[in-house]
């Protein structure tokens, strides 16, 4: 006979990821109490201690740590099941939850999710848009369904497959002095070293990506400013309050209609890979499938 539920490991993982019993209770709609006496049922159904307090939150501890996988790999199996065996399934909508970092979301996605809804009206996605960091911790969690990220992914229990191809390119004013001396020769590094760059946040694909293709060459990159919009970034470089260094993508109106300029330096090309992160082991429903589907539609390079 089991002794163990579903509800009991969706309260479990609830609790892990919000560090308290009355924040899980609001997260599956119980109220605290409730929610303890649940993880409690648990505890003593596996005959072990999941979590140590600390101060006022709850920490996994080892055991804990070894269980939460697996649960979440159980709940994933049981939404799937749901899913394939629901006789209504067919004909009802399905929706999907997907997180972007923010130059994806809006840039790189609305084409993706055009041709998503015209080969499969009925799958819908809500969209998330996070920094990369934020994306990552999200698709571990279980909270979305897929993440698409600039950059490169550093947690453990994630698959990523490789996406888009985007160039990175050093952008300032028309009006900027270091644009004017660009005019004869490329820049140096003496003179991108003393320049004021305005970078994204810490935690951000493209704060990332820009340090790992500039700092081999530049051995510092001090920020005058950071934003947390990349958007905000190329806007605050058009008024000349700096230098950044930017997906060409984004910038490419601006430099269409010439109120950015991209910097000639001696700096080889920069790239970088757009990817697909999901958990490990996650199986693709066929809704999740049709929309990594649409991805690769996109398989070209953002910009040659």
């Amino acid at each position: 006979m089991l002794h163990l539920t579903l509800r009991q490991f969706e309260i479990f993982c609830a609790v892990a990821h919000s560090g308290t019993t009355v924040a899980a209770a609001e997260t599956v709609a119980l109220s605290q109490s409730a929610t303890s006496a649940a993880l409690q049922q648990l505890e003593g159904g596996l005959g072990v201690q999941l979590f140590e307090r600390v101060g006022k939150r709850l920490v996994l501890n080892d055991a804990g740590r070894a269980l939460l996988p697996q649960a979440l790999a159980v709940l994933e199996q049981a939404r799937g099941i749901e899913q394939a065996f629901s006789a209504k399934a067919a004909n009802m909508p399905v929706r999907l939850r997907v997180a972007a970092s923010t130059t994806i979301g809006t840039y790189a996605l609305p084409e993706v999710l055009a041709r998503l809804a015209a080969s499969h009206p009925l799958v819908r996605v809500d969209l998330q848009i996070a920094n990369t960091q934020e994306v990552g911790e999200a698709v571990l969690a279980m909270e979305v369904d897929m993440g698409l990220i600039e950059g490169s992914s550093h947690w453990q229990g994630l698959e990523v497959e490789p996406w888009l191809r985007d160039e990175l390119v050093i952008v300032a004013s028309p009006h900027d002095p270091l644009a004017q001396q660009a005019k004869t020769k490329p820049l140096g590094v003496a003179a991108l070293r003393k320049a004021a760059w305005l970078l994204r946040e810490p935690g951000s694909g493209t704060r990332e990506m820009v340090e790992h293709a500039l700092l081999p060459h530049l051995h510092q990159l001090p920020a005058a400013a950071t934003l947390g919009s990349s958007e905000a970034i190329a806007r605050c470089v058009e008024q000349g309050l700096g230098i950044s260094c930017l997906s060409r993508v984004l910038v490419q109106s601006q430099l269409q209609a010439q109120v950015l300029d991209i910097l000639p330096t001696t700096l080889p090309r920069m790239w970088r890979n757009f990817s697909l992160v999901q958990r490990a082991g996650k199986r693709r429903s066929p809704a999740l499938q049709a929309f990594v589907d649409a991805c690769s539609a996109s398989v070209q390079p953002l910009m040659d």
